[in-house]
């Protein structure tokens, strides 16, 4: 029996989605055939706009819909304390956490077998965001230290990402003017931070070590 064509191209691209494989495609496609006409354009225009209506923060590169992020625009947050991830889905989960300092988002990790170096990733907005920084600090009466937290997470994708950018951020300002620590063993080897739970993460959020 041939299945119509909208049908299979909906399965076809479901299948391009992480974690869903023909199976599940093709039930999702046919529990949406039950869906009322209205809910269907909703959702239809929900996906058109994911990319239309968001952009990346200027400063963090967090996913927004505004050209700062309402975390780099609030002004209750601490900018000397920035927390380096991997996806805006680790920062949201380490929001959750009760963190009050500011992200970086890499989008990604260091990953040569599938042809990802530091120039795919925002490292280069890191150092010219943590120069700034530095720049600002010598006006500043405050004597607070600029503190680098790389958390990454603990495969070996992650630690090595964390340790080139140990290295980066070393050679350019070496040890005086910025403090650069590892979030602490609080998540399990190979796990991954947005499955983790808000204690996990505050734990190690807390038992972070200087590099």
């Amino acid at each position: 029996m041939k299945i119509p064509s909208p049908i299979v191209r909906l399965i076809d691209n479901f299948e391009r989605l992480p974690g869903i494989g023909p199976k599940t495609a093709q039930r999702l496609t046919f529990q949406l055939l039950h869906f009322p006409q209205e809910e269907l354009e909703n959702f239809a225009n929900s996906l058109v706009s994911l990319k239309e209506k968001t952009k990346l923060c200027s400063v963090c590169k967090n996913v927004s819909e505004y050209d700062i992020c309402l975390v780099c625009s609030d002004l209750g947050r601490d900018k000397k304390k920035i927390l380096v991830v991997a996806t805006p889905l680790d920062s949201f989960a380490i929001e959750k956490s009760g963190y009050k300092g500011v992200y970086h988002i890499l989008h990604g990790v260091i990953d040569p077998l599938n042809n990802i170096g530091p120039e795919e990733l925002f490292v280069k907005e890191l150092l010219t965001r943590v120069s700034t920084l530095v720049e600002e600090a010598m006006f500043d009466d405050l004597d607070k230290k600029i503190e680098v937290i790389l958390a990454t997470n603990s495969s070996m994708e992650g630690e090595s990402t964390s340790m080139y950018i140990t290295k980066m951020l070393r050679d350019k300002f070496g040890t005086g003017d910025i403090k650069i620590t590892r979030i602490a063993r609080g998540l399990p080897v190979g796990g991954d931070i947005e499955y983790a739970d808000d204690i996990t993460l505050s734990r190690a959020l807390e038992g972070r070590s200087e590099i």
